[in-house]
């Protein structure tokens, strides 16, 4: 039986954005989430979009990864790698990134409710550090 369209609508609120920063680190995201930290579609696809200086963004991604699922009290949900749409979740670490190096409090807020916690500024700076690599290498994370 296929689902409603509204439950999709539901489970995969936003579409994603049109950047290609933004879908290279949401490819990443996904790619990591559902494969491992050692994924190598994701360290293929930024080996592409970044040629020598890849690995910075992608140890960073991974250390993200890490660090969030370290303190998460509960699943992060991300979508298939293929889906145009993305998760609530996907949404809030997407406008966390972008907003981490011009307003680091929001970014702060919106890490804190996605992973579940009271205080999530132990993942500035490794988040911080990821959306500077991707801003360094062209790929400006901008939601």
């Amino acid at each position: 039986m296929q689902p409603s369209v509204q439950t999709l609508v539901t489970a995969l609120p936003q579409l994603q954005p049109e950047d290609p920063g933004v879908r290279l680190l949401l490819f990443g995201v996904r790619q990591t989430g559902g494969n491992g930290l050692h994924d190598a579609s994701t360290a293929h696809a930024f080996l592409v979009a970044f040629g020598k200086g890849f690995r910075r963004p992608l140890m960073l991604l991974r250390a993200l990864m890490h660090e969030m699922s370290a303190m998460a009290t509960g699943p992060v949900q991300i979508a298939p790698w293929c889906c145009p749409r993305m998760t609530a979740s996907e949404a809030a670490l997407i406008g966390a990134l972008g907003k981490v190096r011009t307003n680091p409090h929001a970014a702060a807020l919106l890490l804190a409710d996605l992973i579940g916690v009271r205080d999530a500024t132990g993942l500035l700076p490794t988040a911080h550090a990821l959306a500077q690599s991707f801003a360094d290498l062209a790929l400006p994370l901008e939601p």
